[in-house]
């Protein structure tokens, strides 16, 4: 059985069918510019009136920390959502949409790039080329990090050109491994275990965020079918797990850097615990969005009527992911 939908009235170029399409793409254009002043304005606004004082270019940093991490979802999802089609019944694997990896790949060597060009200057961002000292980043940890993302980003970008998917696995663990050690320094209490959470929950996220970005652009390519609701149907319990071992590495970050008896304190009158929490109701309302669209997957006669709310769900996720980057750019809170 196939799943139908109305057929859509076909009109003139210049008639009503075209303004929804125009509404999306000013609706694209505001989600864009909304993205990018997170970052820039966010640290200022969760730093106010906490007595606090960020590094030099937080907002900068956080931009390219947001783009880089974005970067880091793109090529995992399409992966991860392939490998879940192949699983799915007479999907109609010769139909896919064509791939994003090696753009995101691209924009995330900028990114790694431009953090690189931060840590080589002091953790701050440069004024001229002068300023940074690029041997420099060979004698130090968060040096080598910066280098291995900015490598790890070009051999992804190769493999997606050379239609290697399969080996973009590593590089991309690489870039998520590099990450887990950069935010965990070595004269942090445990490193390692804040390390080993912290690469687990971003694994965790870029599954999710990248794959429900290319599961529903796999469902636009093939059409109302019944293969597309199956694959619908089947990264949903995927993501319930995947939700389930965000929250917990999540939780457990948290309360490694703010102590139980701190934390509601702290929730409110630190920048860290401010950006915590708006990240906090940004991952409610996905979880939301997440029950709504199974719900309607389970009771809806056309089970695709599901993709509205994943539609917005993956909107919200981009929004976890922009402030994931204000998170890593603002001064950790005080243990009490």
């Amino acid at each position: 059985m196939t799943l139908t939908r109305p057929p859509t009235e076909v009109t003139d170029a210049s008639g009503p069918a075209r303004r929804p399409a125009i509404g999306r793409a000013v609706a694209l254009l505001a989600l864009l510019a909304v993205a990018a002043l997170i970052p820039l304005l966010g640290p200022r606004a969760a730093l106010d009136g906490t007595g606090e004082a960020a590094a030099p270019g937080a907002g900068g940093i956080a931009l390219l920390r947001g783009v880089l991490f974005a970067a880091l979802c793109v090529p995992a999802g399409e992966l991860f959502a392939a490998r879940l089609a192949r699983r799915v019944p007479g999907a109609p694997l010769a139909v896919a949409p064509r791939s994003w990896a090696p753009f995101a790949a691209a924009t995330g060597f900028v990114a790694a790039l431009g953090l690189a060009s931060v840590v080589a200057t002091g953790n701050m961002l440069p004024g001229r080329l002068s300023d940074m000292d690029l041997g420099g980043l060979y004698q130090t940890r968060d040096g080598k990090l910066a280098l291995l993302e900015v490598n790890a980003f070009v051999v992804i970008g190769l493999c997606a050109l050379y239609r290697r998917p399969g080996l973009q696995v590593w590089p991309l663990a690489a870039v998520a491994a590099a990450e887990s050690l950069r935010a965990h320094p070595t004269t942090e209490y445990s490193p390692l275990v804040g390390s080993g959470l912290t690469l687990v929950h971003v694994i965790c996220a870029a599954l999710w965020t990248g794959g429900l970005l290319h599961v529903l652009r796999m469902l636009r390519a093939w059409g109302p079918s019944d293969a597309g609701a199956a694959l619908l149907g089947l990264y949903a319990r995927v993501a319930a797990v995947l939700f389930a071992a965000l929250t917990a590495t999540g939780t457990w970050s948290a309360l490694r850097r703010m102590p139980p008896s701190t934390v509601f304190d702290q929730l409110t009158t630190t920048a860290y615990g401010r950006t915590l929490l708006a990240k906090l109701l940004l991952v409610a309302a996905v979880a939301a969005l997440a029950l709504s669209a199974r719900l309607r997957l389970r009771r809806a006669t056309d089970p695709l009527s599901a993709d509205s709310p994943a539609r917005a769900e993956v909107v919200a996720l981009g929004l976890v992911v922009v402030v994931s980057g204000v998170l890593t750019a603002l001064p950790l809170p005080i243990r009490w």
